[in-house]
């Protein structure tokens, strides 16, 4: 479907969301309608239907006659979600391990390796957003194993809180080097097959990022 023949409503979603992950609308920022409605580009009604929406997969809270305010990224928050997207992964993995499904090894890999080359360089491309597509290429491929639209969509409203909570956690390109090493150690357990190794890694990964980002 054409973005333009969506319901203006559905339009307005979409809006607040890319507004969301990109940071426009900060972690625990407070946001009139009329504001959102002016930064946006879409008129209060949809607005408020978009943050009916949004509130339901907890990515903001609305104050009835005053306006919203976006999620909370502390400690708690982060934890929380993480730990989430961590068990949904786990589970992805083990059901194609289990199941035989493909994994795209080779082209993760190849990815991973030129973005941690890239990082190891000092090359300003190892960082922004070419580095956070490469970053979720592996997190969503390990969700495709899940194969349930409800652990799925899940899954998915939890990728976009935790966009929300990236945005106050730069991606440093310290950071950049070890996540790249530990998603590759991911690959190649998915790549042998190894699900208690996969388990390790992806534990491994969160325990780092978790301490990466202080919590």
């Amino acid at each position: 479907m054409d973005a333009t023949s969506k319901p203006l409503a559905d339009q307005a979603f979409d809006g607040l969301l890319t507004a969301l992950r990109g940071g426009q609308l900060a972690s625990s920022g407070f946001f009139s309608m009329p504001e959102l409605s002016r930064q946006l580009g879409y008129p209060i009604a949809a607005i408020r239907e978009a943050t009916k929406l949004a509130a339901a997969r907890g990515l903001l809270t609305i104050l009835p006659k005053r306006g919203i305010t976006v999620m909370d990224s502390g400690s708690e928050t982060a934890r929380t979600c993480m730990d989430m997207r961590a068990a949904l992964e786990r589970e992805g993995a083990r059901r194609m391990i289990v199941g035989g499904k493909d994994f795209p090894v080779e082209s993760l890999r190849e990815t991973h390796r030129d973005l941690l080359e890239k990082a190891r360089a000092g090359a300003p491309s190892a960082t922004g957003r070419r580095a956070i597509e490469i970053d979720l290429s592996l997190h969503n491929a390990l969700s495709d194993g899940l194969d349930n639209r409800y652990l799925r969509q899940a899954y998915a409203e939890n990728r976009d809180r935790i966009a929300v909570i990236q945005q106050s956690r730069p991606f440093l390109q310290d950071r950049i080097m070890s996540a790249m090493e530990e998603h590759l150690q991911i690959i190649a357990a998915m790549e042998a097959r190894d699900l208690p190794g996969v388990v390790k890694a992806i534990d491994v990964h969160l325990a780092q990022t978790l301490r990466w980002w202080g919590v």
